[in-house]
């Protein structure tokens, strides 16, 4: 095989990968978090976060596939199973099916996790250089704190 040279050295790209890893594992963490509660969501606010779920969710399907992407051309394979991902999220998993305040509360919290863990990741990306694992960060946090702020307004009043 060819070896990599873009310019990011071996070591570098190693621990970008192992916090993208842990990044990826928080987002399809939350991407079957999400998906559970649009299958399961009640209530009165039925119709509204039913939908509300299903967008993100989707928006999760696009992001997974993205930073799976990233970790690959740094070089390094990407967590592809539950077992890996259980090991490397910050999520936890939802106990059975709870009320729809409680589905947005974990959701909530959920969220911020995503945010602090791509947060985490920058100082090895800036301390490499890495400008497109930099962007991508930078994406993942201005939407996870957008949805976690339209997440909580639903808690207010």
């Amino acid at each position: 095989m060819q070896k990599l040279n873009i310019g990011i050295s071996d070591a570098d790209r190693k621990e970008i990968s192992e916090g993208l890893s842990r990044l990826l594992a928080d987002s399809y963490t939350l991407y079957l978090k999400t998906h559970n509660f649009h299958w399961n969501v009640t209530g009165p606010m039925f119709q509204t976060l039913h939908l509300m779920f299903e967008t993100q969710y989707t928006e999760l399907a696009t992001a997974v596939d993205l930073i799976a992407e990233r970790i690959r051309s740094l070089g390094h394979f990407a967590p592809g199973s539950y077992k890996q991902y259980a090991k490397l999220t910050s999520i936890p998993e939802a106990d059975g099916v709870p009320e729809a305040k409680e589905m947005i509360r974990q959701l909530v919290e959920a969220q911020e996790a995503v945010v602090r863990t791509a947060r985490s990741v920058f100082p090895a990306v800036e301390k490499a250089g890495d400008e497109s694992t930099a962007d991508l960060l930078t994406q993942r946090m201005q939407l996870h704190e957008k949805t976690a702020w339209m997440l909580r307004s639903l808690l207010e009043g």
